[in-house]
């Protein structure tokens, strides 16, 4: 499987010999840093400048018909994203019970992988259970990356391996996340405080798409971190009757470039519009 070389999961990357990471930016909203945004989920937006109307409003079932017709769709988009060889009709035929020949057994695994914590997704959101707690949220990653994350279903350090938390950002240097040397109590702790940031927020759009940047910047597990965050946001839009939103392969070169700007500045406004963007056609 190809991989882009930057802003990918945690520990694949190594810093290149002298790169020096740039510092972080300050700020550029000093009102929402007072009001608890940076401490507690490690990030900064600028909520008024976001569409978040956009997002229209519809009875559950509804919205998870929706989401069953577009599995598809999710699993590739996802699985493109990643690097993934599959084409969307050949995802169609693997997700139909019929094996593709041609490709290797890790691609296929990864495949399976996303359409299993996918339906498992519809699945916790129909039935009443879904919750936006660490419970879920190591359910859906154990799902997600199970050939490829190091102790998956856990956060780093909640087992025997340490270290991971980096995300190579090319040109400007590494970010590096919370450590896990201590059993990953610091990562459990930064858990609770954003999710109680996360809670106040009354719009589950906005709520949604802050968690998907909190899992994302977080890098609480080794691997799988975004997959496993936009699992967890679309868990949320779900249950509130919203669209579950997929970022489109074709629009990957602008999805990492907003990625550089919540790792390196701290700021998730552009990546926030750009997800909204992204929304689902009516």
């Amino acid at each position: 499987m190809t991989e882009s070389n930057w802003a990918v999961e945690s520990s694949r990357y190594k810093k290149a010999p002298g790169t020096v990471r740039r510092p972080l930016a300050p700020s550029p909203f000093p009102d929402a840093t007072r009001s608890g945004q940076l401490p507690d989920l490690g990030f900064t937006w600028d909520s008024a400048s976001v569409p978040w109307e956009l997002m229209n409003a519809m009875e559950v079932p509804r919205a998870l018909a929706r989401f069953q017709s577009q599995l598809a769709g999710h699993v590739w988009d996802a699985a493109a994203l990643e690097g993934n060889p599959y084409t969307f009709p050949e995802v169609q035929t693997l997700l139909e019970g019929v094996t593709v020949g041609g490709h290797r057994l890790d691609d296929e695994k990864q495949v399976l992988a996303l359409a299993d914590s996918t339906r498992t997704l519809h699945d916790l959101v129909q039935d009443g259970t879904f919750q936006p707690t660490k419970d879920v949220s190591d359910l859906i990653h154990g799902l997600v990356a199970p050939h490829e994350a190091i102790e998956a279903g856990h956060f780093r350090g909640e087992g025997s391996v340490r270290g991971g938390g980096t995300v190579n950002l090319g040109e400007y240097g590494t970010f590096s996340a919370t450590p896990c040397e201590d059993d990953g109590e610091a990562l459990r702790n930064e858990y609770v405080r954003g999710l109680a940031r996360l809670s106040s927020i009354p719009d589950p759009v906005e709520r949604a798409v802050a968690y998907f940047c909190f899992g994302t910047r977080r890098q609480f597990y080794f691997d799988g971190n975004k997959r496993t965050s936009r699992l967890m946001m679309n868990g949320i839009l779900l249950s509130s009757g919203h669209d579950a939103i997929s970022i489109p392969f074709s629009r990957r070169l602008e999805f990492n470039q907003h990625l550089i700007t919540l790792f390196l500045d701290a700021n998730a406004t552009p990546l926030m519009e750009f997800i909204i963007d992204c929304r689902p056609a009516d």
